[in-house]
């Protein structure tokens, strides 16, 4: 009887929050907080601008006019990000040919945005397309020692042109990219790389520069990377009795490679100045507490891409303002008009805390610094709530993530999804895994993800607020009220799930910024700067990593002999390897160095 009665107690406590929440946000109300967030005065809400600092301002505005205090004295937690590159002014690029000293102008060189920054100064090897691909079995480097040399490598990759070859014709693969064959280059030894475009594959096409700025990559590529112009390194070629464009034929005729060493009396005198200012930047938090400490998280990030860069989908289009109304406008005004609504109700059970996150768009760094530096005790959150992108919902389709992290969390969404006349595909949609709810699970959070799902104007200056769709997206934060209604005031609390490592023969999570078939190791990055190495935020359970006593914390610093500088390298170096190979692997732990052995499964 006791039982009977606690479950229909529990029905009509769903019912009541679900009936209460399909109206709890006014769309007008959610639709102007996207319009001030999307609008050309935030320019793009970029980390590190005086626009995100507006930002913050005007959520920090409506959390005090909602009257919900902050979590101490200020609403605002600071943390330093490394902002995106600048040209420096002392960029100079010239070399010696014959003893003749040749100085090259602006517009015929420039740094990519990853360069490592410095003088650049030795002997050049050509290293053709500067690729290393033993599932093709083609080598750039075969043969050639490059150690302490500067290469000159082709942009793209051979036989573009022949939808039959096994680089997959003029689609590139994962080895044409730019931060790719930065890292090729340096785990053979080089101390810089020169590109050159590769115009035997693109007859009649200009032989223009990569625009600054808009290249993905790390932070710090740990090298030196620029490009020249092909008119300038022809000679280099000629006087090496070679010609760029035979070469070029030659490895395209056979796949075999024609790298070389240029004669001794070609050298490189260099200097590549890239500017990467560290900014105070802030997440943004306000808390309504409960009756008990335990507490449900809302959260969403509020940055964007400014005026575009390297993560923008429209490079060519960079200098224009991306406003970022979906990506993520519309998630931050939904934990605002949910602290709006949740406002006005009495003190229940558990407490609610609203997190806005800074950095989400250089790699989660404003979540991934909550994470180590809570403001309340991450064991008394009992549930993560991440909103991004949820403003353009089509056919009522709603993507959920993480479902299987908490043991209530399906059984709660499947009791209270009757109401919102809302079709859930459980998989989170293709962000599923690179939004800031990955900064909870890896701290045991158990969290679910909203998403309405991607779109042609994802990372482009046409992601407007006109494109939202206020009144669906009121009807999926209805959804998201009732569900964190449901969580705070449920007698018992959701325990964490950590997800298992893929069955020999099933998918895995993508250890780094590729994806794709392959090797799977098991380890789950921490994003947060200033590391040397890999940082672990999390190892999955029965994963290669686990298996090999890694565990979260731990500071990757060699993968297969090889020494890793940042996620880029690792990717690389795990991208190279089989399933079953065996790799030593070297971290830090707690300062002190620890060699393991971890045996790669299947990630497919």
């Amino acid at each position: 009887m006791k039982i009977r009665t606690q479950g229909l107690v529990t029905a009509l406590l769903f019912t009541a929050v679900a009936l209460a929440a399909t109206a709890i946000v006014d769309p007008k109300l959610y639709l102007d907080d996207i319009k001030f967030l999307a609008s050309p005065e935030l320019r793009g809400r970029v980390t590190g601008s005086p626009e995100l600092e507006k930002a913050a301002a005007f959520i920090e505005r409506d959390y005090r006019q909602f009257g919900i205090k902050p979590v101490g004295t200020s609403y605002l937690q600071p943390l330093q990000v490394t902002t995106d590159a600048a040209l420096g002014k002392a960029n100079r690029f010239s070399y010696t040919e014959r003893g003749r000293l040749s100085k090259l102008r602006p517009e015929e060189f420039v740094p990519f945005n990853f360069s490592q920054t410095g003088k650049l100064a030795g002997a050049i090897v050509f290293a053709g397309y500067g690729i290393t691909a033993p599932e093709y079995h083609y080598d750039d480097y075969a043969g050639i020692d490059v150690k302490g040399k500067i290469v000159l490598v082709l942009r793209h990759e051979p036989q573009e042109a022949d939808p039959k070859s096994v680089f997959e014709g003029a689609t590139n693969t994962q080895h044409a990219q730019f931060a790719a064959k930065a890292t090729n280059a340096k785990l053979h030894g080089a101390i810089g790389v020169i590109l050159v475009n590769d115009r035997a594959n693109h007859p009649g096409a200009a032989d223009e520069l990569e625009k600054f700025g808009v290249t993905a990559g790390p932070t710090n590529a740990g090298i030196g990377f620029v490009q020249v112009t092909e008119a300038k390194v022809d000679k280099w070629f000629a006087d090496a009795g070679k010609s760029l464009d035979q070469v070029e034929a030659e490895i395209d005729k056979d796949l075999k490679p024609q790298s070389f060493a240029f004669p001794d009396f070609l050298q490189i005198d260099a200097n590549l100045d890239v500017e990467r200012a560290v900014k105070t930047v802030h997440n943004v938090a306000a808390y309504i507490p409960g009756t008990s400490e335990e507490y449900v998280i809302l959260g969403a990030h509020y940055d964007h891409l400014g005026l575009g860069g390297q993560y923008s989908l429209a490079p060519s289009l960079t200098g224009t303002v991306h406003p970022g109304a979906d990506d993520n406008a519309s998630g931050t005004a939904g934990v605002l008009e949910l602290a709006r609504a949740f406002a006005k109700e009495p003190r229940r059970k558990r407490g609610i805390l609203f997190l806005n996150f800074a950095g989400e768009e250089q790699g989660l760094l404003g979540s991934a610094w909550y994470g180590d530096h809570p403001l309340l005790p991450l064991a008394n959150a009992v549930a993560m709530i991440n909103l991004d992108m949820i403003g353009r919902m089509r056919d009522n389709k709603l993507y959920l993530g993480g479902a299987n992290s908490g043991t209530t969390f399906k059984a709660t969404v499947e009791k209270l999804l009757p109401q919102f006349d809302l079709k859930v595909d459980y998989s989170g949609g293709p962000s599923e895994g690179s939004s800031d709810h990955t900064s909870f699970t890896a701290h045991q959070v158990p969290a679910l993800f909203f998403f309405s799902g991607l779109h042609a104007d994802y990372h482009k200056p046409s992601d407007t607020w006109d494109k939202i769709d206020a009144p669906a997206a009121a009807k999926l934060l209805g959804m998201v009220a009732a569900v964190a209604g449901a969580l705070r005031d449920a007698p018992d609390r959701p325990a964490f799930v950590k997800p298992a490592a893929p069955s020999p023969h099933g998918g895995g999570d993508n250890p780094g910024p590729v994806s794709g078939y392959g090797p799977y190791f098991g380890s789950v990055p921490d994003f947060a700067e200033g590391i040397v190495g890999v940082k672990f935020a999390d190892v999955r359970e029965n994963s290669p990593a686990a298996k090999a006593g890694l565990k979260a914390g731990d500071i990757m610093v060699e993968f297969d002999g090889k020494a890793l500088q940042n996620l880029y390298d690792f990717t690389y170096a795990l991208r190279g390897k089989k399933p079953g190979d065996q790799v030593k692997i070297k971290v830090m732990r707690d300062g002190k160095p620890l060699e393991t052995t971890a045996t790669l499964s299947r990630r497919e």
